[in-house]
């Protein structure tokens, strides 16, 4: 077997999704604990534990006590190199979070048991359904009170429209939680001590009518366990992994990850069922992991990783073909060719330079200003990856200088985060203003932050009410257009890549344009003409 393929089938690279509070960076931790990356873990939140997490690394995050920024992390468990990109979890997350889903194979979604699922989830696991991702759902929090498990997995079904297969259940739940009935791995795991840090000693029973456990948890919770697994084997399909991998059939897990129950059981069986790195469609073909010739994309910008170096890392994603250090690359969009010589692996928002990286991996690429989210880099091959849109943003706000000494700064620190995909940027035609749209209203004040402490510039805000941005798709020298650009003059505007967007008020707004304008193609995705 060749190393291409040895290398490829040791990877294994994943999102995780959830609702803000759901317990995404904890359990993100906890798989790093098991994976023997880290040795003490640190919640989020909790006073009590004074150590920040892992991969929270801006300053804004830890002041808040939410993730941000997506990051990357790696390590090594059972033979197997997983890549966990983390990605934001907070209410206004931006679209990184939609873009980051371009570079996983598959996903793992964390419910909270009390609140079941949440907006949030629901957002994102429509984006992964989209695109067939297999995803595999962590119930979380089992430590506190909240919903029945039947009532839940009913819930997810319902809500976000999966079928799902059980693959643990919980023993009792908030002060009665005693541990996880494993189906998978078919033993029971109890944790006896409260070391919530560090990984605990834990007592298996192989046979569920082992009279020791009655012992154990007691004889009415060893009851109720019982009639339960037989509700589940005669209520829920058996696991198949072809449907898995298709997207048709959602395994669940349940556990609390700040108490360790139930993480290494997600990840053991993580390692069995999720899937290599898989093959990517281009514009002009299928391209699969193991073709000897490398290609990647672009799928997320991060600039001043090190606030001391204003450096910009452009995150790639390997699709095929080994990544070499200090080899040419072709750049497709600007058809030129470019060597890296310090291509960086992560682990949180430490970096280490490596000589290659195999299909699956992200390496970090220094960038001076030529990548754009999106861009495709193969070994010589045109081709370019599709599926990494710009979506319509919910909010709209004219962006103002607060200091007319930095106007140089402000419009380098604005031209950056929007290269990040932070926001997007529109100028208007009618007078050159320029208006900040986001995903989420929390952009706004990470903006801010960012442009004050990063570049030195301030800004303010100014309310603009609008409904959608839509991207024009006519012919700009037919008559009817012609008279949509005069009737429409003071709502369009242009995007950072010169392409014509209508700032439309309301969706009436939008159906009598098109019904008008029939000729005239509003989109609400950036991606209609690659």
């Amino acid at each position: 077997m060749s190393d291409l393929i040895k290398e490829i089938q040791k990877r294994k690279t994943f999102g995780i999704i959830s609702h803000p509070d759901a317990g995404k960076t904890t359990l993100t931790e906890k798989l790093l604990l098991f994976g023997g990356a880290i040795q003490e873990a640190g919640a989020v939140k909790s006073n009590k534990i004074k150590k920040g997490a892992t991969s929270d690394f801006m300053e804004i995050e830890r002041q808040r006590g939410i993730s941000v920024a997506t990051s990357v992390l790696a390590f090594e468990y059972r033979d197997h190199k997983i890549n966990i990109l983390d990605t934001p979890g907070h209410k206004d997350f931006a679209e990184d979070t939609y873009r980051t889903l371009t570079a996983v194979d598959s996903v793992i979604v964390v419910i909270d048991v009390a609140k079941g699922v949440e907006e949030q989830t629901e957002k994102l696991v429509q984006v992964c359904r989209m695109r067939n991702i297999p995803m595999l759902v962590f119930i979380n929090k089992l430590d506190r009170e909240g919903k029945d498990a039947f009532d839940l997995l009913d819930e997810v079904e319902q809500k976000l429209g999966l079928r799902v297969v059980p693959l643990s259940i919980p023993i009792g739940m908030g002060s009665d939680f005693q541990g996880i009935y494993n189906i998978w791995e078919d033993n029971i795991q109890l944790f006896l001590e409260e070391k919530k840090q560090k990984v605990g000693e834990s007592i298996k029973f192989d046979n569920i009518n082992d009279p020791s456990i009655d012992e154990v948890i007691g004889p009415k919770a060893a009851q109720s366990l019982r009639d339960e697994l037989e509700l589940v084997q005669s209520v829920y399909p058996e696991f198949n992994r072809e449907d898995y991998m298709k997207g048709d059939l959602q395994p669940v897990f349940f556990g609390s990850a700040l108490n360790n129950f139930g993480v290494r059981e997600l990840l053991d069986a993580f390692i069995d069922i999720a899937p290599m790195p898989q093959p990517k469609e281009s514009d002009t073909r299928l391209v699969k992991p193991d073709e000897n010739q490398f290609t990647g994309f672009v799928f997320k910008i991060h600039a001043n990783m090190d606030p001391k170096h204003r450096d910009r890392l452009a995150f790639v994603k390997i699709v095929s073909g080994t990544f070499k250090r200090n080899e040419n690359y072709l750049l497709v969009r600007e058809g030129k060719k470019m060597k890296f010589s310090s291509p960086n692996a992560f682990f949180a928002d430490k970096k280490e330079v490596v000589d290659e990286s195999f299909p699956g991996d992200i390496v970090g690429l220094h960038d001076t200003g030529s990548f754009r989210i999106g861009d495709t880099l193969t070994g010589g091959e045109k081709l370019s990856f599709k599926g990494v849109p710009s979506f319509s943003p919910e909010h709209f706000r004219y962006i103002n200088n607060n200091d007319p000494l930095k106007a140089k700064q402000l419009a380098k620190g604005i031209d950056q985060l929007m290269d990040e995909g932070v926001a997007q940027l529109f100028t208007l035609e009618m007078n050159g203003r320029k208006i900040i749209g986001t995903v989420g209203a929390l952009q706004y004040e990470v903006i801010q932050y960012r442009l004050e402490h990063e570049y030195g510039a301030k800004c303010s805000y100014e309310p603009l009410s609008m409904h959608k941005a839509c991207w024009v798709e006519a012919d700009e020298k037919s008559e009817e257009f012609k008279e949509f650009a005069r009737l429409k003059q003071r709502f369009l505007a242009r995007d950072k890549y010169n392409q014509l967007v209508f700032l439309a008020d309301s969706s009436f707004t939008i159906h009598m344009t098109q019904e008008k304008f029939p000729n005239v193609k509003l989109h609400f995705i950036s991606e209609f003409n690659n």
